[in-house]
């Protein structure tokens, strides 16, 4: 797919759909994966005004069990149960899907609702490979749907406010951004293959991913660390920061990607690295500019203040989740989602500061409704552009070299073994579409 049709402007037309229901009407809602994350979609729609919970989709039955009748409890109306989205998406009366299933299924899952009509709120990150980051924007572009991607930063005017502060040139010229992902991560020991639990659709969770027999570190949560499944904790909780980092630069895609790094100190499971870093080139608009990612897994310092809170127990938190952009005129940070501070001049005196959250799934509601994308805060054009980032330092990593990447293409020129992993060989009947 061509750049162009890739990096489709803000104004993609979703205005001709008619308007899905009045502010007063009800949107009802499918959470779909709701073991972990999922429960915060559920969390945040049992808030809301006139959303309604019409169904929760997961292949674990008793996980399943459990959030059905929590919906229950707080809303009074018991939502409808399904282990298989086929079925699921079977109902024209749902109006959104919201997504937080394990990263391999977050595309197909999405090209799914959208063929049926559906709006779609998904996961972060929206893709498992680069492949999938194309055929996902396509997918929303031809069914003409609301895409809300799960980066929650997006919907932070704090963060809103630290992008707007550097765009008018409070630090400069901003030449470089990093992104920091320290988070303490134990090993996750070794687990033998052993039946599949009762009241688990294996199958159904494997969906693209190879057939492999089933153990307690390829499922619940611990898949992050399998590339089958996975991209490791860039592509978990460091997308977050990775979209930050290139929404504060303002760039699009790097010409040029290296990342080292390894799986250090443990002896297990573990296939994706817990100690990464990526370095990326990007010329655009006549600018040279850079962006370093981290990520680190055990004990760290906090830079420049960033995770450094004190819990209840008075002690430090053990986890410094941020970025850090430096311009000719100083220096900003953003402490996770909500929070920024400003450093300016050589003396780098305290500047402008704002601490103040948001809801990305209030947004994605708002525009269901409204239809006005002007007002989508988390685009999944954009989301997807970030999740390319993460994926080419995971290539890079893997094929031990630098990257030379061609925007235009979207390839590697010259570089076969590392072009194969743009995309992955798909278990049949869960197949990611060339043509959507």
């Amino acid at each position: 797919m061509e750049r162009r049709h890739f990096l489709m402007g803000a104004a993609a037309a979703v205005s001709a759909r008619p308007m899905l229901a009045s502010p007063n009407d009800t949107v009802r809602v499918a959470c779909v994966g709701v073991r972990g994350q999922g429960r915060s979609h559920i969390n945040n729609y049992l808030k809301m005004q006139n959303v309604e919970i019409a169904a929760i989709c997961d292949i674990d039955e008793s996980i399943l069990n459990d959030r059905v009748a929590m919906v229950e409890k707080a809303s009074g109306k018991k939502p409808a149960a399904y282990t298989d989205l086929r079925k699921l998406l079977e109902d024209k009366n749902i109006d959104a899907i919201s997504i937080a299933t394990p990263n391999h299924n977050h595309t197909l899952q999405t090209i799914w609702a959208l063929q049926a009509g559906k709006d779609v709120y998904v996961e972060k990150p929206c893709s498992h490979n680069i492949f999938e980051c194309k055929q996902i924007v396509a997918a929303a572009k031809k069914y003409n749907r609301i895409v809300q991607h799960g980066v929650n930063a997006r919907s932070s005017p704090g963060v809103q406010e630290a992008i707007q502060k550097m765009r008018d040139g409070l630090i400069g010229d901003v030449y470089m951004a990093r992104g920091l992902c320290f988070k303490w991560r134990d090993t996750i020991g070794r687990a033998k293959p052993e039946p599949v639990p009762a009241g688990v659709h294996y199958d159904l969770w494997l969906g693209p991913a190879p057939q492999h027999e089933f153990t307690r570190n390829r499922f619940h949560y611990n898949w992050h660390w399998f590339w089958d499944y996975g991209n490791g904790d860039i592509g978990n909780q460091g997308i977050h920061e990775m979209d930050i980092a290139r929404w504060g630069l303002g760039v699009t895609y790097p010409t040029k990607v290296s990342a080292i790094g390894g799986h250090f100190m443990f002896d297990d499971d573990q296939e994706t690295p817990n100690t990464l870093t990526a370095t990326y080139e990007f010329n655009e608009n006549g600018k040279h500019k850079m962006l370093v990612f981290e990520v680190r897994h055990w004990i760290s310092n906090h830079e420049a203040g960033i995770g450094e809170t004190r819990g209840r127990n008075g002690r430090v938190d053990s986890n410094t989740v941020g970025n850090l952009f430096y311009g000719s005129k100083g220096y900003l940070a953003i402490d996770g989602y909500n929070k920024y501070y400003t450093f300016l001049g050589r003396d780098q005196q305290p500047g402008p500061s704002a601490n103040e959250g948001g809801n990305n799934w209030q947004n994605f509601i708002d525009v269901v409704r409204s239809r006005d994308t002007s007002k989508q805060n988390n685009r999944i054009e954009e989301g997807a552009v970030s999740c390319v980032l993460m994926h080419l330092a995971n290539i890079s990593y893997r094929v031990g070299r630098t990257l030379h990447f061609d925007p235009t293409t979207m390839t590697i020129p010259g570089d076969k073994e590392a072009n194969a992993l743009l995309t992955r060989k798909y278990r049949a009947p869960f197949v990611v579409p060339e043509k959507v």
